[in-house]
Protein backbone atom coordinates (compact mmCIF):
# COMPACT_ATOMS: atom_id res chain seq x y z
CA UNK A 1 0.00 0.00 0.00
CA UNK A 2 1.14 3.47 -0.90
CA UNK A 3 1.91 5.91 2.00
CA UNK A 4 1.33 8.90 0.49
CA UNK A 5 -1.29 10.24 2.51
CA UNK A 6 -4.80 9.45 2.17
CA UNK A 7 -6.11 12.69 0.78
CA UNK A 8 -3.24 12.49 -2.08
CA UNK A 9 -4.50 9.10 -2.98
CA UNK A 10 -8.07 10.34 -3.58
CA UNK A 11 -6.89 12.80 -5.69
CA UNK A 12 -6.55 12.44 -9.29
CA UNK A 13 -3.22 11.60 -10.21
CA UNK A 14 -0.17 13.64 -9.78
CA UNK A 15 1.26 13.43 -13.45
CA UNK A 16 -2.35 14.80 -15.13
CA UNK A 17 -3.53 18.70 -15.44
CA UNK A 18 -6.17 17.90 -13.01
CA UNK A 19 -4.78 16.28 -10.37
CA UNK A 20 -1.83 19.01 -10.67
CA UNK A 21 -3.92 21.57 -9.82
CA UNK A 22 -6.21 20.31 -7.95
CA UNK A 23 -2.68 19.74 -5.50
CA UNK A 24 -1.69 23.44 -6.60
CA UNK A 25 -5.06 24.63 -4.89
CA UNK A 26 -4.07 23.16 -1.48
CA UNK A 27 -7.57 20.83 -1.13
CA UNK A 28 -7.10 20.78 2.85
CA UNK A 29 -6.78 24.70 3.22
CA UNK A 30 -9.95 25.32 0.47
CA UNK A 31 -12.37 25.68 3.97
CA UNK A 32 -9.81 28.61 4.41
CA UNK A 33 -11.70 30.83 2.18
CA UNK A 34 -15.45 28.96 1.63
CA UNK A 35 -15.67 28.64 5.25
CA UNK A 36 -15.95 32.74 5.89
CA UNK A 37 -18.62 32.22 3.12
CA UNK A 38 -20.57 29.44 5.46
CA UNK A 39 -20.38 31.41 8.27
CA UNK A 40 -20.93 35.11 6.79
CA UNK A 41 -24.18 33.46 4.74
CA UNK A 42 -25.16 31.86 8.06
CA UNK A 43 -25.24 35.39 9.91
CA UNK A 44 -26.51 37.36 6.97
CA UNK A 45 -30.04 34.92 6.64
CA UNK A 46 -32.86 35.37 8.05
CA UNK A 47 -34.35 32.05 6.62
CA UNK A 48 -33.37 29.03 5.59
CA UNK A 49 -34.11 29.42 2.07
CA UNK A 50 -31.49 32.54 2.18
CA UNK A 51 -28.94 30.27 3.16
CA UNK A 52 -29.02 28.53 -0.47
CA UNK A 53 -29.89 31.11 -2.63
CA UNK A 54 -27.80 31.17 -5.69
CA UNK A 55 -25.66 33.67 -4.99
CA UNK A 56 -24.57 31.90 -2.05
CA UNK A 57 -24.13 28.61 -3.33
CA UNK A 58 -21.88 30.22 -6.08
CA UNK A 59 -20.16 32.22 -3.76
CA UNK A 60 -19.06 29.04 -2.21
CA UNK A 61 -18.12 26.88 -5.33
CA UNK A 62 -16.14 29.66 -6.50
CA UNK A 63 -14.27 29.82 -2.93
CA UNK A 64 -14.05 26.58 -2.50
CA UNK A 65 -11.79 25.71 -5.92
CA UNK A 66 -11.70 28.12 -8.35
CA UNK A 67 -10.37 31.55 -5.68
CA UNK A 68 -7.94 28.82 -4.08
CA UNK A 69 -6.01 28.03 -7.71
CA UNK A 70 -5.89 31.83 -7.99
CA UNK A 71 -4.65 32.20 -4.75
CA UNK A 72 -2.08 29.76 -4.66
CA UNK A 73 -1.14 29.91 -8.62
CA UNK A 74 -0.03 33.04 -7.91
CA UNK A 75 1.76 32.02 -4.95
CA UNK A 76 3.86 29.51 -7.05
CA UNK A 77 4.63 31.16 -10.26
CA UNK A 78 6.21 33.91 -8.07
CA UNK A 79 7.56 31.92 -5.62
CA UNK A 80 9.27 28.96 -7.76
CA UNK A 81 12.99 29.41 -6.36
CA UNK A 82 11.72 29.06 -3.25
CA UNK A 83 9.91 26.12 -3.41
CA UNK A 84 12.78 24.26 -4.74
CA UNK A 85 13.85 23.78 -0.96
CA UNK A 86 10.79 23.59 0.57
CA UNK A 87 10.04 20.30 2.03
CA UNK A 88 6.24 20.58 2.06
CA UNK A 89 6.14 20.22 -1.86
CA UNK A 90 7.21 16.79 -1.78
CA UNK A 91 3.80 14.91 -0.61
CA UNK A 92 1.28 17.49 0.53
CA UNK A 93 1.77 19.86 -2.24
CA UNK A 94 3.09 20.14 -5.69
CA UNK A 95 5.88 22.52 -7.19
CA UNK A 96 4.90 24.72 -10.07
CA UNK A 97 6.36 22.98 -13.28
CA UNK A 98 6.97 26.92 -15.54
CA UNK A 99 4.72 25.68 -18.19
CA UNK A 100 1.39 28.05 -19.26
CA UNK A 101 -1.43 25.89 -17.28
CA UNK A 102 -1.12 27.33 -13.91
CA UNK A 103 -0.95 31.24 -15.62
CA UNK A 104 -3.94 30.38 -17.57
CA UNK A 105 -5.90 28.74 -14.65
CA UNK A 106 -5.19 31.96 -12.76
CA UNK A 107 -6.12 34.53 -15.42
CA UNK A 108 -9.29 32.63 -15.66
CA UNK A 109 -10.36 32.11 -11.99
CA UNK A 110 -9.51 35.56 -11.33
CA UNK A 111 -12.06 36.63 -14.45
CA UNK A 112 -14.58 33.82 -12.67
CA UNK A 113 -14.26 36.32 -9.38
CA UNK A 114 -14.80 39.37 -11.34
CA UNK A 115 -17.89 38.35 -12.61
CA UNK A 116 -19.81 38.24 -9.71
CA UNK A 117 -19.11 41.93 -9.35
CA UNK A 118 -22.38 42.67 -11.13
CA UNK A 119 -24.56 40.90 -8.77
CA UNK A 120 -22.98 42.03 -5.72
CA UNK A 121 -24.20 45.50 -3.55
CA UNK A 122 -21.62 47.59 -2.78
CA UNK A 123 -19.66 46.18 0.17
CA UNK A 124 -19.11 42.60 -1.22
CA UNK A 125 -17.81 43.90 -4.51
CA UNK A 126 -15.63 45.89 -2.49
CA UNK A 127 -14.22 42.71 -0.84
CA UNK A 128 -14.00 40.91 -3.73
CA UNK A 129 -11.89 43.49 -5.70
CA UNK A 130 -9.96 43.59 -1.94
CA UNK A 131 -9.68 39.33 -2.37
CA UNK A 132 -8.37 39.64 -5.62
CA UNK A 133 -5.79 42.51 -5.10
CA UNK A 134 -4.27 41.33 -2.17
CA UNK A 135 -4.19 38.01 -3.27
CA UNK A 136 -1.93 38.71 -6.58
CA UNK A 137 0.12 41.30 -4.90
CA UNK A 138 0.84 38.91 -1.46
CA UNK A 139 3.16 37.27 -4.01
CA UNK A 140 3.72 38.80 -7.07
CA UNK A 141 5.60 42.41 -8.07
CA UNK A 142 5.62 44.91 -7.67
CA UNK A 143 4.27 44.82 -3.95
CA UNK A 144 5.17 41.03 -2.75
CA UNK A 145 3.93 41.77 0.53
CA UNK A 146 5.05 38.44 1.47
CA UNK A 147 8.63 39.75 1.43
CA UNK A 148 8.06 42.59 4.00
CA UNK A 149 7.60 41.92 7.42
CA UNK A 150 4.29 42.73 8.84
CA UNK A 151 2.87 43.54 5.81
CA UNK A 152 3.09 39.95 5.02
CA UNK A 153 1.23 39.23 7.97
CA UNK A 154 -1.25 42.22 7.75
CA UNK A 155 -2.22 41.98 3.93
CA UNK A 156 -3.26 38.13 4.81
CA UNK A 157 -6.63 39.23 6.42
CA UNK A 158 -7.54 38.90 2.61
CA UNK A 159 -8.75 35.02 4.38
CA UNK A 160 -11.52 37.06 6.02
CA UNK A 161 -13.16 39.04 2.43
CA UNK A 162 -14.98 35.86 1.34
CA UNK A 163 -17.01 36.05 4.52
CA UNK A 164 -17.42 39.78 3.78
CA UNK A 165 -18.13 39.09 -0.06
CA UNK A 166 -21.12 36.73 1.08
CA UNK A 167 -22.49 38.61 4.14
CA UNK A 168 -23.31 41.70 1.93
CA UNK A 169 -24.56 39.20 -0.64
CA UNK A 170 -27.35 37.81 1.57
CA UNK A 171 -28.20 40.96 3.53
CA UNK A 172 -26.99 43.68 0.81
CA UNK A 173 -24.78 45.69 3.81
CA UNK A 174 -21.24 44.81 5.11
CA UNK A 175 -21.14 43.14 8.49
CA UNK A 176 -20.36 44.90 11.55
CA UNK A 177 -17.29 46.39 11.87
CA UNK A 178 -16.06 44.68 14.65
CA UNK A 179 -16.36 40.79 13.28
CA UNK A 180 -14.34 42.13 10.16
CA UNK A 181 -11.51 43.26 12.42
CA UNK A 182 -11.70 40.15 14.18
CA UNK A 183 -11.54 38.07 11.32
CA UNK A 184 -8.92 39.88 10.24
CA UNK A 185 -6.33 39.86 13.33
CA UNK A 186 -7.57 35.69 13.29
CA UNK A 187 -6.09 35.72 9.73
CA UNK A 188 -3.18 37.00 10.46
CA UNK A 189 -2.02 35.12 13.22
CA UNK A 190 -3.23 31.90 11.07
CA UNK A 191 -0.79 33.31 8.30
CA UNK A 192 1.93 33.83 10.83
CA UNK A 193 1.81 30.62 12.27
CA UNK A 194 1.65 28.94 9.06
CA UNK A 195 5.07 30.94 7.93
CA UNK A 196 6.91 29.30 10.57
CA UNK A 197 7.44 26.06 8.83
CA UNK A 198 9.12 28.08 6.57
CA UNK A 199 11.87 29.70 8.38
CA UNK A 200 14.53 27.80 7.41
CA UNK A 201 13.83 27.69 3.38
CA UNK A 202 12.98 31.69 3.77
CA UNK A 203 16.13 32.23 5.34
CA UNK A 204 18.16 30.29 2.88
CA UNK A 205 16.31 31.81 0.21
CA UNK A 206 16.92 35.37 1.95
CA UNK A 207 13.35 35.84 2.16
CA UNK A 208 12.21 38.20 4.75
CA UNK A 209 9.27 37.30 6.79
CA UNK A 210 7.54 37.93 10.01
CA UNK A 211 8.47 34.64 10.87
CA UNK A 212 11.94 35.05 10.22
CA UNK A 213 12.11 38.66 11.43
CA UNK A 214 10.75 37.25 14.54
CA UNK A 215 12.00 33.75 15.03
CA UNK A 216 9.84 30.64 15.76
CA UNK A 217 9.78 31.60 19.90
CA UNK A 218 8.84 35.62 19.16
CA UNK A 219 6.31 34.25 16.22
CA UNK A 220 4.36 32.33 18.77
CA UNK A 221 3.92 35.06 20.74
CA UNK A 222 2.72 37.08 18.37
CA UNK A 223 0.33 35.09 16.90
CA UNK A 224 -0.79 34.41 20.54
CA UNK A 225 -1.34 38.06 20.77
CA UNK A 226 -3.43 38.28 17.19
CA UNK A 227 -5.82 35.45 18.34
CA UNK A 228 -6.14 37.29 21.53
CA UNK A 229 -7.31 40.66 20.18
CA UNK A 230 -9.51 38.49 17.91
CA UNK A 231 -11.08 37.24 20.45
CA UNK A 232 -11.53 40.32 22.34
CA UNK A 233 -12.97 41.55 19.20
CA UNK A 234 -15.55 39.20 18.89
CA UNK A 235 -16.23 39.21 22.33
CA UNK A 236 -17.76 42.41 22.14
CA UNK A 237 -20.45 41.35 19.43
CA UNK A 238 -21.35 38.60 21.90
CA UNK A 239 -19.43 36.54 24.36
CA UNK A 240 -20.50 33.47 22.51
CA UNK A 241 -18.38 34.59 19.91
CA UNK A 242 -15.71 35.38 22.17
CA UNK A 243 -15.42 32.00 23.30
CA UNK A 244 -15.20 30.16 20.56
CA UNK A 245 -11.93 32.38 19.63
CA UNK A 246 -10.95 32.40 22.69
CA UNK A 247 -9.39 28.82 22.03
CA UNK A 248 -6.83 29.95 19.15
CA UNK A 249 -4.61 31.36 21.97
CA UNK A 250 -4.87 28.77 24.49
CA UNK A 251 -3.76 26.81 21.92
CA UNK A 252 -0.85 27.79 20.21
CA UNK A 253 0.45 28.48 23.82
CA UNK A 254 -0.07 24.75 24.40
CA UNK A 255 1.72 24.15 21.23
CA UNK A 256 4.78 26.31 22.02
CA UNK A 257 4.49 25.10 25.76
CA UNK A 258 4.61 21.33 25.17
CA UNK A 259 7.26 21.07 22.34
CA UNK A 260 5.26 19.92 19.36
CA UNK A 261 7.07 20.18 16.34
CA UNK A 262 5.30 23.05 14.52
CA UNK A 263 5.81 21.41 11.10
CA UNK A 264 3.28 18.33 12.45
CA UNK A 265 1.24 21.28 14.32
CA UNK A 266 0.79 23.25 10.99
CA UNK A 267 -1.44 20.39 9.35
CA UNK A 268 -3.50 20.32 12.95
CA UNK A 269 -4.82 23.71 11.97
CA UNK A 270 -7.45 22.29 9.06
CA UNK A 271 -9.28 20.55 11.10
CA UNK A 272 -9.26 22.86 14.40
CA UNK A 273 -10.27 25.77 11.91
CA UNK A 274 -13.25 23.51 10.80
CA UNK A 275 -15.09 22.60 13.74
CA UNK A 276 -14.68 26.40 15.54
CA UNK A 277 -16.32 27.41 11.83
CA UNK A 278 -19.25 24.55 12.32
CA UNK A 279 -19.65 25.54 16.05
CA UNK A 280 -19.78 29.65 14.52
CA UNK A 281 -22.12 28.12 11.89
CA UNK A 282 -24.73 25.89 13.83
CA UNK A 283 -24.50 28.99 16.69
CA UNK A 284 -26.43 31.59 13.72
CA UNK A 285 -28.77 28.48 12.59
CA UNK A 286 -29.82 28.17 16.34
CA UNK A 287 -30.29 31.48 16.49
CA UNK A 288 -31.98 31.71 13.12
CA UNK A 289 -34.33 28.72 13.97
CA UNK A 290 -34.75 29.46 17.75
CA UNK A 291 -34.30 32.60 18.41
Amino acid sequence: MSDAPLLDRLLPPRDTRTGYLVRLSRPRFWLYLAGPVVVGVAYAANSPAELFGPLAVALFVYFLLPANVFLYGVNDVFDRDVDAANPKKEEREVRYRGDRTVPVAVAVTALAGLAFLPFLPPAGAVAMLGFLALGAEYSAPPLRFKTKPLLDSLSNGLYVLPGVVAYAAVSGVAPPALAVAGGWLWAMAMHTFSAIPDIDPDREAGIETTATRLGESRTYAYCGLLWAGAAAAFALLHPFLGAVFAFYPLFVAGIALSGVAVDRAYWWFPVVNTAAGAVLTNGALWVMLYG
